[in-house]
């Protein structure tokens, strides 16, 4: 009987073991996959950028109990951690628990996922059926583990979006990879011999490249030969800077202000709206071919870095019945509570199993990789999709629909625009409300 089998989650980061803690708060047995060498793997990568959420939001409640229980000590909640502390004073700690490690299983990399004995289009016996789950371990060899239900918390930071604005690679994106760096880097620390003194062309509307532009002028104080030129996509400089001191998470409103703050100043040369047609290695550097207010322009850097967000990777999905919005690629119950094009300023309504369910029984996506494509996300959100979900499997249909999310709104986004930038732009966009994109 599936009954008898485990709960399997994909993904060993926040969301999934707080999924994991949920499970053993019912006597649910969980079975926890994750690629890389140890929990958090994927936030280690970015370890060096402090989050604009205090710890408040950044522990789930089920996990805080199991820890507690072992003398484990929360930070401050009103601090605002790295995301190398939230590995190390919680995430680590957590995975080491008694009642989690044991069902851990580390450089786990899961392949695909299917029904017993069942492809995509097979009815006969299907919801009975437990879950086939294929994995290989670090030394390549491939494992099979049967489960009786699925929660895929895998995030989206393997699969970062390609430098093309239709969301494609570019020509010559591919060849001149090893110059090019996607998400975070960590320009003014372990990376800095990478880009001091270098011209580096940062893409992307969102936190993630507000972090990173403001990491390279902090490199530039002791590398002054570091140029920066920002490359937005669209020319709304008022949504991307944000909310300001409105802002009811304050570091994210701070991001906002500084980037204001090192526009205003000229220290940054900024390109919008700025869309890439193609890049050329040459002895120089690297030469980019772009259309700038539909005109072709060229500049030549030495590095590019990407910050234009990341997508769903659901490769090993394909034998599942899934279903997603066709724009946004979350569930379409959540779809329209998401959508960047019309999703402004404001809470998310409340969701849970019920927006998260899929045409394919005791399957759920929760956390960032729920969200699809759209870019504002909260572990605090994925704390309560991973409650509301694990409610579900364990039968408990009141509790799962019982969602109770409250989350901080981005506040006032409609600032005027900067003066005195060094930029070369057509006329500027008018304010508007909005939610700046976290990626």
């Amino acid at each position: 009987m599936t009954q008898n089998l485990p709960v399997a989650i994909i993904g060993a980061g926040p969301v999934g073991l707080a999924a994991a803690a949920r499970l053993v708060e019912r006597g649910l047995e969980p079975v926890i996959f994750e690629r890389g060498a140890s929990a958090g793997a994927a936030m280690s990568e970015w370890g060096h950028v402090r989050v604009f959420s205090p710890w408040a939001f950044n522990i789930d409640d089920a996990a805080h109990s199991l820890l507690k229980q072992i003398g484990w000590e929360a930070p401050a909640p009103h601090g605002h951690p790295t995301g190398a502390e939230i590995v190390e004073r919680y995430l680590a700690p957590l995975a080491a628990h008694p009642d989690i490690a044991p069902h851990l299983k580390l450089e786990a990399e899961v392949i695909s996922i299917a029904r017993q004995g069942l492809d995509k289009a097979s009815n006969t016996g299907r919801t009975n059926a437990p879950f086939s789950i294929r994995w290989r371990d670090g030394r390549g060899t491939e494992h099979r583990q049967l489960a009786r239900a699925v929660i895929d918390a895998t995030g989206t930071w393997a699969s970062p979006n390609p430098i093309g604005i239709d969301s494609l690679p570019v020509p010559g994106e591919t060849c001149a990879i090893d110059r090019i760096a996607y998400g975070i880097p960590d320009a003014s620390g372990s990376a800095k011999t990478t880009y001091a003194n270098k011209r580096v062309l940062v893409l992307g509307g969102g936190h993630s490249a507000i972090n990173v532009v403001l990491d390279l002028l902090r490199l530039k104080e002791t590398a002054p030969g570091t140029r920066v030129v920002w490359g937005l996509r669209r020319n709304r400089i008022e949504k991307l800077l944000g909310g300001g001191i409105n802002d009811q998470l304050p570091e994210r409103g701070a991001l906002g202000l500084a980037a204001r703050k090192a526009i205003d100043s000229g220290a940054i040369e900024v390109r919008a709206p700025f869309a890439i047609e193609r890049i050329d290695q040459t002895p120089d550097g690297l030469r980019v071919a772009a259309l700038q207010g539909g005109h072709e322009t060229e500049l030549t850097v030495d590095r590019i870095v990407v910050a234009t967000g990341f997508r769903p990777q659901l490769d090993m999905l394909r034998e599942l019945r899934i279903g997603l919005d066709p724009v946004v690629e979350a569930t379409p119950k959540l779809a329209p509570l998401i959508d960047p094009n019309f999703h402004s300023c404001g809470s998310v309504r409340p969701h849970g199993a019920a927006e998260l369910a899929h045409p394919e029984p005791g399957f759920y996506i929760i956390g960032a990789k729920s969200y699809g494509r759209a870019p504002t996300f909260l572990m605090k959100t994925g704390y309560e999709q991973a409650r509301s979900v694990v409610a579900e499997i364990a039968g408990d249909h009141e509790a799962a629909r019982r969602v109770e999310l409250v989350l901080p709104e981005t506040g006032v986004c409609s600032l005027p625009p900067p003066t005195g930038a060094k930029k070369t732009a057509d006329k500027a966009a008018p304010a508007s409300s909005c939610c700046g994109a976290a990626a």
